[in-house]
């Protein structure tokens, strides 16, 4: 009895702090405490950056090496083979407007294989291969529902149809199971199992990323999709791994991220929302285990998230937010955009985004970066990919 009420206590006395904790959290805009972020276009050796050659040869490294030994650890290039498989084919499907494929894509390296199996809507009624929509999808293939039985908004897939793009996911569970514990028992065992021993491998984030990437290797090999014009579409912590697949492929043409946050497109300084401390103590297998140590010390990262932005230059960038998703910090993922700028206008675009941030329910588009606010909670609605297609249409 003694040991069962010493459990009791234990766990409520963590229940409490739990609480404790996201109270703690802030929610007031007149206590955001000043910051300082770190130089985007400027050398960790006090060197300007003043032109593309520069940023692509010295800057762009520099800033894409802190991320993986700070953030999201490394992503692997290397593997002995890639296959495609084609499982199931419906020429008709949606009522005959779209052909329907089930692909699964083994992935071979060092005597251990994985297997991605990709789901594809292509629309019937084009005559040039079509531009793609890749949602990285966190919530199982139920959400997907490539039946169209139970439609879910979070995969409008007769929308994405109707305006002219593929539309495409995969689960990751088949790269990287969105688990504290069981996330290493795909390509991090079978593929790359030397990466949970640096402090810098690849960990889910990236494993998701991955992912996306070994789809597009796909995407070269089928002539109805162009794989010169793929959007790769994140939702929370997808849309923090599109972003990182962005910076990492620059065959990804868009990266969209759809209320990301922390770690995501919000500003890390910022201390309003979710912090660097609860989103490491809750799930640590996202990231680098040199993350971690930035909790409460965020002014001690030598990036921040605007930078991760920039990573996707010249290639568009659309990030979103909710009305009432505070924790995401809509304020904070919008100066990421603003604080990327002066990197996008290296290479030609005329960007001047506002300093206040869009009303909700409007859409801004300064090519090739574009925002918006939607009402309601954290989710990714058919209001949002209403808005991500008038984005691709602009921009691709």
């Amino acid at each position: 009895m003694k040991n069962l009420n010493y459990t009791h206590v234990l766990l409520l006395g963590f229940l409490l702090l739990s609480v404790l904790t996201m109270k703690a959290q802030n929610y007031d805009e007149s206590k955001v405490h000043e910051y300082t972020l770190p130089p985007l276009l400027e050398t960790e050796q006090g060197e300007a950056i003043v032109n593309q050659k520069q940023w692509e040869d010295v800057r762009r490294p520099e800033i894409l090496k802190l991320f993986e030994d700070n953030v999201y650890g490394q992503v692997p290039k290397d593997f002995d083979k890639i296959n495609f498989n084609l499982i199931n084919k419906d020429e008709l499907a949606l009522n005959g407007d779209a052909t329907y494929k089930e692909v699964d894509i083994e992935v071979h390296r060092n005597n251990g294989k994985v297997n991605i199996r990709l789901y594809l809507f292509v629309p019937n009624n084009i005559t040039k291969p079509a531009p793609t929509f890749l949602v990285i999808n966190h919530r199982g293939v139920k959400t997907m529902d490539v039946t169209r039985e139970n439609p879910d908004d979070f995969w409008p897939v007769e929308e994405v149809i109707s305006s002219g793009y593929a539309l495409a996911g995969f689960d990751v569970i088949d790269v990287a199971p969105d688990h504290k514990i069981d996330y290493t028992i795909e390509v991090l065992e079978k593929l790359y199992p030397e990466h949970m021993q640096m402090k810098n491998g690849m960990r889910a984030l990236g494993a998701w990323g991955w992912g996306a990437s070994r789809i597009i290797d796909y995407f070269e090999t089928d002539q109805t999709v162009d794989a010169t014009k793929v959007v790769v579409v994140g939702h929370s912590r997808g849309g923090k791994a599109a972003l990182w697949c962005g910076a990492q492929d620059e065959r990804v043409a868009i990266a969209i991220s759809n209320e990301s946050g922390n770690s995501g497109a919000k500003i890390s300084r910022r201390n309003y929302g979710e912090s660097v401390e609860r989103i490491t103590q809750h799930f640590p297998y996202w990231f680098s285990p040199t993350y971690s140590k930035y909790a409460n010390r965020e002014d001690e990262l030598p990036i921040d998230q605007h930078m991760l932005i920039a990573l996707n230059a010249p290639r568009g960038v659309y990030v979103a937010g909710a009305a009432e998703d505070d924790w995401a910090d809509n304020k904070g993922q919008y100066l990421s955009l603003i604080e990327a700028q002066p990197l996008f206008r290296l290479y030609g675009f005329n960007l001047n985004l506002p300093n206040e941030m869009p009303k909700v329910g409007v859409q801004l588009i300064q090519k090739p970066m574009g925002f918006h606010i939607r009402e309601g909670k954290h989710n990714m609605t058919l209001f949002d990919w209403q808005k991500f297609i008038e984005f691709a249409d602009e921009v691709l």
